[in-house]
């Protein structure tokens, strides 16, 4: 089963959502602010994607800002970085869509269709 992480305040999640519908992909959906995804899930979404730590983090969001995370995400252990983003899911890039082997961050239509079509 496909899982689909998003803030359904979040026009990129929107977009992700609407494609998913689109192209009847059968996903199960959680709103990752109030239920954000465990440090054991990001961690193994992350050995899953083969992508840097950073690339987990929304670095655009007023949460990372305000932690000052641009000059400490790459000073952070693995441990470190997977504690701090489980805590919040505001600090998370999204969407996040996983079937469990593969995992897909943002939106990109072409790494959809890729991955999800």
């Amino acid at each position: 089963m496909t899982t689909f992480y998003w803030y359904p305040k979040c026009s990129t999640c929107k977009k992700a959502k609407q494609w998913l519908d689109d192209n009847k992909v059968d996903y199960n959906q959680i709103d990752m602010i109030e239920t954000p995804p465990t440090k054991e899930e990001l961690q193994q979404w992350w050995k899953n994607s083969g992508l840097g730590i950073r690339r987990f983090f929304n670095t655009s969001g007023i949460k990372y800002r305000e932690l000052g995370l641009k000059d400490k995400v790459d000073q952070m252990t693995e441990d470190e970085a997977f504690t701090l983003l489980a805590t919040d899911g505001k600090l998370i890039k999204r969407p996040i869509v996983t079937n469990g082997e593969k995992v897909t961050l943002g939106f990109k239509e072409s790494e959809f269709v890729e991955n999800w079509k």
